[in-house]
């Protein structure tokens, strides 16, 4: 152990890199997160073409999205474990080039088994790329450029969701599905090289841990019924379905247990024991809740307008890119200004401007122009320039620089766990919500109404017969319901973001937050 110890001090620091390698390593470094981040959300909307050329149903395809997101999310919290045992850059790089090769392999998959099944692996070895990439930014960067550091981490965390669904679906629809896997290969590759030629002999301290096998085991029980669940629980009508009763059961039992052990385990898989810290516990709270509500807002506007308001994919993503675009200048500015003012009035604006966002959309209609879409995610660019930056910041505040790499897992966790939640729940409500507004436009439709007499008579104008002015009728009132409903979403959206900005103000102030090193002790 002492030998271990002498030979890291000997290895060069992290942060002694010459300003263009480290400003190299940092590109690479956002590259892996981006890649990353990006696979979460870029087979979602190629999952019907992925079905049709394997020959089975979409339901069943949808496994492609529920394999990964169950091995990632079990994966992310042994992070903090992973990087003390065999060091923060060896982690990093090991999954970066693992989850390269399974990119390959799901691109050359032959049966849907085959595809879940490198999926799952994709999944399971890419739990240590956000947590590490966040890890070594830090470390690459002196104390004085720490906000710059979080900032070029944040604005590939931000963008590649918005980016995935739009690449996938041109590259599905342009090529064939298996690019959207093939399109990581080149990525991992020069991230591998970059990031091992620069920080390949600078790796951190790392020291001997005993293995939790039982908190694992109970990680992987809870966390896999709970993923399950909530990818499969609006196919399954939620709780009119056994499957999803019993594996509410599981999650919760599973849970319970998991928390008694790793409680009381000397050397837990996970360190909960963080949460006694009081910025970590608040800030993850606000990164998982805030990031719950932004990431359901992700999954409902593309839905919104491709399905209810004939956009493409091409242009549901031109809508969302000036927020990628805003969040990408700013992100920059507001890490430099982080270091000299408290992160909580940072977070405020976030949460501030994030409203104003969903307001904006919420009064919206079904006859509104590209622009009044685009309008709103110019000022949720400005929200997500601040969020994440900020929100770390609190997060980060009186840790000991041995705990970052767990905290950054764990946080990293909840973070996923709450994104699943967030897209579970919002598409259901926004069905149901939009059951709701149909069955009261159909009865208000009644024969003697003048909206509906008015309707018919110009739906006859064009020459549709009464039969297919009724069927065009109902398509518009189809329409409507769905467009309501996503404007009572954005309205709820706007009200859960102002109640998540109180969380932060019973935080520490980070004025004065010096930088924690990334070592493990």
């Amino acid at each position: 152990m002492a030998q271990s110890d002498a030979r890291s001090k000997s290895r060069p620091a992290l942060d002694a890199l010459p300003a263009a390698t480290r400003a190299l390593t940092a590109i690479a470094l956002a590259l892996g997160t981006f890649m990353q981040v990006l696979d979460t959300t870029i087979a979602n909307v190629s999952i019907p073409i992925i079905a049709g050329d394997l020959a089975v149903s979409a339901n069943q395809g949808t496994w492609v999205i529920t394999s990964f997101a169950v091995s990632n999310g079990i994966s992310v919290p042994l992070t903090g474990w992973l990087m003390q045992r065999f060091g923060v850059v060896r982690t990093f790089l090991l999954s970066v080039a693992l989850f390269t090769v399974a990119s390959f392999l799901c691109g050359i998959a032959w049966s849907l088994p085959t595809l879940i099944m490198f999926r799952a692996v994709q999944g399971a070895v890419s739990g240590p790329m956000i947590p590490g990439s966040q890890a070594l930014l830090l470390a690459i960067f002196p104390p004085a450029r720490r906000g710059v550091a979080l900032a070029i981490w944040s604005m590939t965390t931000l963008i590649a969701p918005i980016v995935g669904p739009v690449l996938g679906g041109y590259l599905s629809d342009n090529y064939s599905w298996p690019w959207i896997f093939f399109i990581n290969v080149p990525i991992g590759i020069v991230t591998c090289v970059i990031c091992w030629r620069a920080l390949g002999q600078r790796d951190t301290p790392t020291r001997i841990l005993p293995i939790d096998y039982w908190g694992i085991a109970l990680l992987v029980i809870w966390v896999g019924a709970l993923q399950i669940l909530l990818d499969k629980g609006k196919d399954l009508d939620w709780f009119d379905s056994p499957v999803i009763i019993a594996l509410a059961c599981v999650a919760a039992v599973g849970f319970a247990a998991f928390l008694i052990w790793e409680l009381t385990e000397r050397f837990p898989i996970v360190d909960l024991t963080l949460f006694r810290n009081r910025n970590f516990a608040l800030g993850a709270s606000a990164m998982a809740l805030g990031y719950a509500v932004f990431f359901a807002n992700i999954v409902l506007l593309p839905l919104l307008l491709q399905t209810q308001l004939s956009y493409t994919a091409t242009w549901a993503g031109i809508v969302s890119a000036p927020a990628g675009l805003v969040a990408f200048i700013v992100s920059p500015l507001v890490g430099r200004w982080l270091n000299r003012f408290d992160a909580r009035w940072f977070v405020s604006f976030a949460f501030l401007a994030f409203a104003a966002s969903y307001y904006m959309r919420s009064v919206l209609n079904a006859d509104a122009a590209l622009r009044d879409f685009v309008a709103p995610l110019v000022v949720q660019g400005f929200a997500m320039s601040t969020f994440f930056v900020a929100v770390l910041a609190i997060q980060l505040y009186g840790l000991s620089p041995a705990r970052f790499p767990a905290a950054s897992g764990l946080s990293n966790f909840l973070r996923i766990i709450a994104g699943s939640f967030a897209a579970s729940v919002v598409t259901t409500l926004w069905d149901r919500r939009a059951a709701l507004h149909q069955s009261r436009l159909v009865e208000a439709a009644t024969p003697t109404s003048p909206a509906f007499s008015g309707a018919l008579d110009r739906l006859h104008g064009l020459g549709l017969s009464d039969a297919a002015a009724l069927r065009a009728f109902g398509g518009a009132v189809s329409r409507q319901a769905y467009v309501m409903s996503a404007l009572d979403i954005f309205w709820i959206s706007g009200w859960l973001s102002l109640a998540v900005l109180v969380l932060v103000w019973f935080s520490h102030s980070t004025v004065g937050a010096s930088r924690p090193a990334v070592a493990a002790e």
